[in-house]
């Protein structure tokens, strides 16, 4: 049952049903009910008082109320509504936590992690990825078909530094042993010495175009980095379990950038300025989008217009969303506005998932500084500190080590996903690490807790869980704690539709973190293994095995395992 919807209709004050439905609230505090219509937006209209309204739209609701009511109350510019207990969780339970969602026919391109060739795997792509990551796996769950696309930076100047300094003083053994990390080596050294010998530049400058003529001995050279870092991030994305649809990277769509010019060209797009092409949005308040250097080079955006109109003709689709750090809120504004202007209506479909950016306590990282921390060693250490922990209570599991990979691993996808995406991250290895307070560890050990309860339960009582009973006693989980976790549990589908809408995969980790609360104040006051109350242990069991259900599904939208046991 929709509550609110229900409860919207019995609401009579004169005002629009869809206006009272998106009024109506949870109050600050239980004790002033349930469901709450706070009555001071309707006041100006209605001209009354805002206790005045909440006491005529009390006056006006049905007598009796509906049975899935305990009662209703006026109170200040309040109208608050108490749901009745044993109903709401008999419902609860009959009709579990979970929609139903068939394939819904519609289709959303995630762009997202596009890690860039021969550098590292760095803590600057953990947001990319574990956002897109779950954004990818919330659409799926709401019955989308999901497209993820890793754009891979593998076009542009920095392949002919990075060739140059391979030349200068790269060892073949040195980096098909280092891989990345060698090769980011290398490549931090040139732009130093680069600072010092401007001849380095033109350098760089003729290998690049060696690249972009096929030159044998440039492409082998390109090829090889490329198969070395794929391979390397391959194993970063197995561990955080991501996967992709597409690898196509800016390279892919150079061969499509002559028609982009030529449609551009042919609706009167293009401008000259300064021997560059552009589309002037002076008349939009942006800056002009670059199409093509001086020399005739394409840029990101002409590329990026180029992969839209793929995406489109390939895909269909009907949502493309690209998750990309703040910074580049100007260059998706002005790529919209290029394709709008190019009579492209599906932009109107598109969206930049901007989220901020992650730092080091030091400053920003750097691939051409050489001052990065690679991601691969912080899930190491994370990892190294799970077993530390688990060994003084857990040693003796026989999968310790894939727990302690999922513990660790999780702790810190956990960072990326349970805060407002735009926020920027000051990344600190402490506190990535600390399993205490509202952590992704904290989940999951409060899901395997849920699943030992249940174990025991069925072990010493051979008592079915699963199974939903009318014999279950509904008055052992109508108390306060019962009935807190119970609401919290059927917020569940709400959270990760918001999560669609918002884009924000947080909405699901905070309804996560309300609901293992819940359950462990429910788990600290009752007892659940009672076989003294076999009515009530039933309805206590099917509440916490809802609990365990919910946390894992949305464990899972965030990218964090389940461990049954911690």
């Amino acid at each position: 049952m929709d509550y609110r919807a229900e409860i919207a209709k019995l609401i009579n004050i004169g005002a629009e049903y869809d206006a009272v439905l998106a009024a109506l609230a949870v109050p600050a505090e239980e004790s002033m009910g349930d469901i709450c219509l706070p009555c001071f937006k309707f006041s100006r209209e209605l001209r009354a008082a805002p206790p005045a309204v909440a006491k005529a739209a009390f006056d006006a609701l049905p007598s009796p109320l509906p049975a899935f009511l305990a009662r209703a109350e006026a109170a200040g510019g309040y109208l608050n509504f108490y749901l009745d207990r044993r109903m709401f969780v008999q419902n609860l339970l009959k009709a579990g936590a979970f929609a139903k969602h068939p394939a819904n026919g519609k289709t959303v391109c995630i762009d997202y992690s596009s890690v860039n060739i021969a550098k590292p795997f760095h803590m600057g792509h953990l947001s990319t990825t574990a956002i897109g990551g779950s954004l990818c796996r919330i659409f799926a769950y709401l019955g989308y078909k999901v497209v993820g696309i890793n754009h891979l930076g593998d076009f542009g100047t920095q392949f002919g530094k990075l060739i140059a300094a391979y030349k200068r003083w790269g060892d073949e053994a040195e980096i098909n042993t280092g891989k990345t990390r060698a090769l980011s080596k290398i490549y931090a050294r040139f732009h130093a010495e680069e600072e010092k010998d401007p001849a380095l530049t033109a350098e760089a400058r003729a290998w690049s175009k060696r690249i972009d003529d096929g030159d044998p001995e440039a492409v082998r050279l390109f090829d090889w980095f490329k198969e070395l870092t794929l391979a390397e991030v391959g194993k970063i994305y197995g561990r955080l379990g991501v996967a992709f649809d597409s690898y196509h990277g800016e390279s892919f769509f150079v061969p499509m950038v002559p028609n982009i010019v030529k449609e551009l060209e042919d609706k009167g797009l293009l401008a000259e300025s300064e021997g560059a092409r552009v589309v002037d949005l002076a008349a939009h308040n942006m800056p002009p989008c670059l199409i093509l250097r001086a020399d005739g080079v394409s840029l990101y955006a002409t590329r990026d217009l180029a992969a839209a109109q793929y995406r489109q003709t390939t895909y269909g689709f009907d949502k493309c969303l690209y998750v990309v750090a703040y910074q580049q809120n100007l260059h998706f504004q002005q790529v919209f506005k290029v394709l709008e202007l190019m009579g492209c209506g599906w932009v109107k479909d598109m969206a930049h998932v901007a989220f901020g950016m992650v730092s080091l306590e030091e400053g920003a990282m750097s691939t051409r500084a050489g001052n990065v921390v690679l991601l691969a060693d912080v899930l190491d250490a994370a990892v190294a500190k799970a077993k530390e922990i688990m060994s003084a209570k857990s040693a003796e599991l026989s999968d310790f080590n894939q727990i302690a990979e999922q513990v660790g691993t999780g702790a810190v996808v956990y960072t990326a996903v349970c805060n407002a995406r735009i926020k920027d991250i000051v990344f600190s290895l402490s506190k990535v690490l600390s399993f205490e307070g509202e952590t992704g560890p904290y989940l999951q050990y409060t899901h395997a807790r849920c699943c030992s309860v249940i174990a025991k339960a069925m072990s010493d009582h051979t008592q079915n869980s699963d199974s939903l009973s009318d014999s279950y006693d509904i008055g052992a989980i109508a108390n306060d704690e019962a009935f807190s976790l119970a609401k919290e549990l059927a917020d569940f589908e709400a959270a990760v539709a918001d999560a669609a809408k918002l884009y924000e995969p947080c909405m699901v980790s905070k309804k996560l973190i309300a609901v293992a609360k819940a359950f462990n104040k429910f788990y600290i006051a009752h007892k659940i293994n009672d076989p003294a109350d076999p009515g009530g242990m039933a309805a206590k069991l099917a509440l916490t095995a809802l609990t365990r259900d919910v946390l894992a599904k949305g464990l899972e939208l965030i990218l964090l395992a389940a461990p049954q046991k911690m």
